[in-house]
């Protein structure tokens, strides 16, 4: 039986939660169509049985995805970008793309 839409897009969560990135800066316009992106790219994945497998067999946390996953690159940037806002304390939430309660 195939997978529903529902329970692709739960693989590329898990894999983000496993590689510790907050799947709610999806939210931030700055990384939204990452985040897209490797929703996108998860759903037309034909490696979700391996992906499964790796996931279930992995501890719970990774620094690196698996090879077969067509969003590493993605993953990659995410990560390097979340340490360069932990480096400089930087951090974002939803309320700093909210300009009009910004005061100049």
């Amino acid at each position: 039986m195939p997978a529903t839409r529902k329970t692709q897009a739960s693989y590329v969560l898990e894999m983000m939660r496993r590689l510790g990135l907050d799947p709610a800066e999806g939210v931030v316009p700055h990384f939204s169509l990452s985040y897209l992106t490797a929703m996108h790219r998860c759903a037309a994945c034909l490696a979700k049985g391996e992906c499964r497998e790796w996931l279930e067999r992995t501890p719970g946390a990774v620094s690196v995805p698996p090879g077969f996953c067509p969003n590493a690159d993605i993953f990659f940037e995410l990560q390097f970008d979340q340490l360069g806002r932990a480096q400089t304390g930087m951090s974002f939430t939803p309320a700093d793309c909210d300009d009009k309660d910004k005061k100049t």
